[in-house]
């Protein structure tokens, strides 16, 4: 399982800054309005071949009148105990706050590591003024500037130091995984319960009953993996309890490690945003995908006709990844979950599956010849040789060209689509490369 890293301190030290320098993205909103950020957000660092999973916190305050700073308060606590690592910001140009100082204390009693960064040090004249942080009693401040990124390569160093080697305790045994994922109430426990024959999981009609991701291993009728049973995962606005934070933050890890995910959408609600945002979740963390609509048994009209509009409606969402599988399922009645089941364990096979060079070369360059890349300013594109490559994590191809660089996305896309139709990929995402030959 990947390691937790946790951003804290103050508002306005540069926290979402830092979180969007190490993840390599601009998913955190930045602003120089104390209290931009109020939910967590996630994302993956990789540094030096290893990956690690971290999550920037709401400012630390206190004594306010904000609703909302109560909540970033449990945010914060929250998160440094469910934290590998913790990353301690202050502000090197305003220096020690009376806020850094109660936030240094609570640091102070935890067990986790800490690394007290020093921000906006973006002189070496500045790094003399971090000698005051030593007062907080938290270590050696480290010196760092997230808006240019000076520093934060020894800090990535710095920060696979503290958290250690890689756990390998779960690659002992090496079995698939299949998370079933979706929003509150979907009726994902109800689906694990009729898969293992026995009422293990608590269901109620509240939403949030399911607090924690839970394991279980199904190895029945020639079938051997684990389920794991997820918290639903609702609007971050709706997300107001530290408990349901660690609840989401589980979710979200269990989607990391799984191998193929279950999303589960309510057939008497039809898919809303909140499954779109978990299906781009999925999408992110490149893992294989199976639609599962439950409740199909409260659906007054089951025509094919229905069906079929219900699976575009889908599909349109969606786009541009469209080859996954949709199985229409209850839980309550256990109408077709074995089929699921199925459907699950085949996408993961697939996933593995590889094409001789032989073979996809014979398939592909003549459809290449026959609809060649669009030329560009007068120079035309010639693709001579493609292959799969070998024990990727999902199925990847190379294309090697004379001008890779003028290949455009939409014939990617048009490769990955004539790669699909020959052979069986679905549910699992495709990379698509581009070399030079």
């Amino acid at each position: 399982m990947q390691k937790l890293v946790a951003i804290v301190g103050r508002p306005n030290v540069g926290k979402s800054t830092l979180f969007n320098r190490l993840t390599g993205t601009r998913s955190a909103i930045v602003s120089e309005l104390a209290g931009t950020t109020r939910d967590r957000q996630y994302g993956t660092c990789e540094w030096c071949n290893r990956e690690f999973s971290i999550v920037d916190t709401g400012g630390w305050v206190v004594n306010s009148e904000d609703i909302f700073e109560s909540e970033i308060r449990k945010q914060v606590i929250a998160a440094t105990e469910e934290a590998d690592c913790i990353l301690f910001v202050v502000d090197n140009e305003t220096g020690i706050t009376d806020l850094d100082q109660q936030v240094a204390q609570i640091l102070r009693q935890a067990s986790t590591p800490i690394i007290l960064c020093a921000n906006k040090c973006d002189d070496n004249k500045d790094i003399y003024q971090s000698a005051e942080f030593y007062s907080l009693g938290l270590g050696e401040p480290f010196c760092i500037s997230a808006a240019t990124g000076s520093g934060t390569g020894d800090l990535l160093d710095l920060i696979l130091k503290t958290l250690g080697p890689d756990n390998k305790v779960e690659e002992i045994e090496r079995i698939p995984r299949i998370a079933v994922v979706g929003r509150p109430n979907a009726g994902k426990s109800s689906l694990i319960n009729s898969f293992i024959g026995e009422d293990r999981h608590i269901v109620t009609d509240i939403a949030g009953t399911t607090r924690d991701s839970i394991l279980t291993r199904y190895d029945k009728f020639g079938f051997d993996f684990y389920l794991v049973d997820t918290a639903g995962i609702r609007k971050k606005s709706k997300v107001n309890e530290d408990l349901e934070f660690y609840s989401v933050m589980r979710a979200i890890r269990a989607i990391e490690n799984s191998d193929v995910c279950i999303l589960l959408i309510d057939g008497t609600r039809g898919i809303g945003t909140q499954d779109m945002n978990i299906f781009q979740i999925i999408q992110h963390n490149r893992k294989s995908l199976v639609v599962a609509v439950n409740k199909w048994d409260l659906v007054e009209d089951k025509s094919q006709k229905a069906i079929d509009y219900f699976s575009a409606t889908i599909r349109e969402r969606m786009a541009p990844f469209t080859d996954f599988p949709i199985i229409y399922t209850s839980a309550l009645t256990k109408q077709r979950i074995f089929k699921l089941l199925e459907t699950a364990k085949d996408v993961y096979v697939q996933r593995k599956f590889h094409i001789s060079t032989s073979k996809l070369n014979a398939e592909m360059l003549p459809l290449i010849e026959a609809y060649p890349p669009p030329s560009i300013k007068g120079k035309y594109i010639k693709i001579k040789y493609c292959m799969q490559l070998p024990e990727t994590q999902i199925p990847s191809f190379v294309f090697y060209a004379n001008l890779p660089q003028y290949v455009k996305d939409p014939y990617k896309r048009f490769l990955e689509n004539k790669i699909r139709e020959r052979w069986n990929f679905s549910g699992s995402p495709m990379h698509i490369f581009i070399r030079k030959k």
